[in-house]
């Protein structure tokens, strides 16, 4: 947790270890990165406004190498501050005031979501003319069997496990983990650009594996 308010990082720390979790806290940004660098996260509790380094930058530097989940804590409450936050890799944010019991409900919430669904080896999923077939490891779209490199495949079937969910680069990540373990947030972007060129008719203009501008991405069942 980086927390500038002492007070507060220690009541939340109180809740979060009651909960069950294991807290290391620290005060300032640039605190925040150094801990995170040589210690293995598993969720960053990051408050935007600290000494030396803001929140911004810390999750701004950390998603250039790291894939650690990030939850933001700021007084600012407007759709630009949630998109910033989003925008520069966040996985969620809560603003000021909340209680701590909040807090604990949203770490928990974001730690079930980085584990990985395990997807069933006879599920086939069909979205227009996409058909991933988990089981047998296969693509087609339109009835053509598109080879796919099992770091591109493991992006597909997930997002084709839940078709309209958007995906953050984190989360795609978690999904690689199994196959490449050198993935960054820049392998998950050059998968995408490799997946459209497979799947979409205009790979310029996808309507499959689409945008969500800010926030990540989304396989679509309804191709426009």
């Amino acid at each position: 947790m980086a927390e500038d308010d002492r007070r507060q990082a220690d009541l939340l720390g109180q809740y979060l270890r009651a909960a069950g979790h294991e807290v290391s806290v620290v005060h300032d940004g640039r605190s925040a990165l150094t801990r995170a660098r040589r210690q293995p996260l598993d969720l960053l509790v990051l408050d935007v406004l600290m000494p030396r380094i803001d929140g911004w930058e810390v999750c701004r530097v950390l998603r250039r190498d790291s894939d650690v989940m990030v939850l933001m804590l700021t007084a600012r409450s407007s759709e630009e501050d949630l998109l910033t936050g989003l925008g520069l890799g966040a996985d969620d944010y809560l603003t000021k005031p909340y209680s701590p019991r909040e807090l604990v409900a949203r770490v928990e919430t974001l730690l079930r979501r980085r584990r990985p669904a395990i997807l069933s080896d006879d599920e086939v999923y069909v979205l227009g003319p996409l058909t991933v077939d988990a089981g047998r490891h296969r693509v087609e779209v339109a009835g053509t069997v598109v080879d796919c490199t099992p770091g591109e495949f493991a992006i597909l079937a997930a997002m084709a496990a839940r078709p309209e969910r958007v995906f953050s680069r984190a989360q795609l990540l978690d999904h690689t983990r199994g196959v490449e373990r050198s993935s960054t947030a820049r392998t998950i972007d050059m998968h995408v650009v490799n997946l459209r060129r497979k799947i979409e008719a205009n790979p310029r203009r996808p309507a499959l594996l689409v945008t969500v501008y800010g926030l990540g991405y989304k396989l679509t069942g309804d191709p426009r």
